[in-house]
């Protein structure tokens, strides 16, 4: 890397310098990502939508997708409707909620036909036990990725939401409503106060 060049930590916090999609640019890059998103669309939509295309900051997807993850419905397909729509409006939410789900639907129905044919045997089910463990390695990876703005800006409080939400659902076993109902309002107080802090 040539010595004047930015580090990474500085470019994740530029704005993007690509130019706005077009509504077949966004098509394609959702069908893109919906086709290669083997365990979950997410990892892939992070690396097309912030690495390659640069349509978005890495700050920015997070906020994006933690809106979704709160909205009803699947969180990627959310994802597709408000960027879509974020860049060309309507007609954007349509074009990527297309990309989206249309070449998924046709792949997986011709795969759930020959499964009706084919599910039992068992060098196929050894098979899929694999692609899920390769499933869950992408979902980690994504979700340290989109903790690096967070470790980049020593966002201690923010990690700390992060690790309370996780023990109160995954270890504690608390009712996801309830969670939500304290984290959500606990999480804006706490970003406003910080933001109103470093604004003084």
């Amino acid at each position: 890397m040539p010595p004047d060049s930015p580090p990474a930590a500085i470019l994740a916090m530029e704005p993007p310098t690509s130019t706005p999609p077009g509504l077949i640019a966004l098509f394609v890059a959702f069908a893109k990502m919906s086709l290669a998103g083997f365990g979950g669309v997410l990892v892939w939509a992070r690396r097309g939508i912030v690495d390659q295309r640069r349509w978005m900051t890495a700050d920015e997807f997070n906020e994006t997708y933690a809106l979704c993850h709160f909205l009803p419905g699947p969180n990627i397909v959310n994802l597709s409707v408000v960027f879509g729509s974020r860049f060309r409006g309507v007609a954007g939410a349509v074009a990527a909620f297309t990309g989206l789900l249309g070449p998924p639907v046709v792949v997986v129905t011709i795969l759930a036909a020959l499964y009706a044919h084919f599910g039992e045997i068992d060098a196929l089910r050894r098979i899929l036990a694999g692609v899920s463990c390769a499933a869950v390695g992408l979902l980690m990876s994504a979700v340290f990725r989109m903790m690096m703005p967070l470790i980049k800006r020593r966002a201690l409080v923010g990690l700390a939401m992060l690790a309370a939400v996780f023990v109160a659902i995954g270890l504690l076993r608390l009712p996801l409503p309830a969670v939500l109902l304290v984290a959500i309002p606990l999480s804006i107080a706490i970003t406003f106060a910080m933001r109103q802090r470093g604004a003084a």
